[in-house]
């Protein structure tokens, strides 16, 4: 009887530890961008509503309801290329005073919701953070591109 007691301890102890050990490992990132999109990140750019003059996305700032300060930035995305995208994904890097980055966040800009992006098509998004440090410096984070799936 003993034996059957030290035998489930020493295998409860092992799957607990197991487990925690696998807990205390970060998620895998996502993949990096391929071949094909790393060449296709020259044809997105940033356009007006009109879809012909260049304009930079707006950044405002705001307070939620909970009193919560919320960064929005928006713009129109420009499919300049020949192929149709299903999904494009930026990393939005927020910086302190002192140029340190201090919030790295992924955030999609075209979703397959929203039905793609033809060529020559823009299509308008707007992105919302609300856990921005205080210590970020005010200024338009660095958006670069992260993903591009095509269709």
């Amino acid at each position: 009887m003993m034996f059957v007691i030290v035998l489930v301890a020493v295998v409860g102890l092992a799957g607990f530890w197991y487990l925690d050990r696998a807990s205390r490992q970060p998620p895998p990132g996502p993949p990096p961008l391929t071949g094909p999109a790393r060449e296709y990140v020259k044809f997105l750019k940033f356009v007006a509503a009109d879809g012909q003059t260049a304009e930079a996305p707006v950044m405002k700032a705001h307070e939620s309801y909970l009193k919560q300060s919320v960064v929005e930035i928006t713009g129109n995305l420009l499919n300049a290329g020949d192929r149709v995208l299903n999904s494009v994904e930026i990393n939005c890097i927020f910086y302190d005073p002192y140029g340190q980055v201090i919030l790295r966040e992924r955030v999609p800009v075209i979703t397959r919701k929203m039905g793609g992006v033809a060529p020559r098509e823009f299509r308008p998004f707007r992105l919302a953070f609300d856990s921005v440090p205080d210590s970020w410096n005010q200024m338009m984070p660095q958006m670069v591109i992260a993903g591009i799936d095509f269709r």
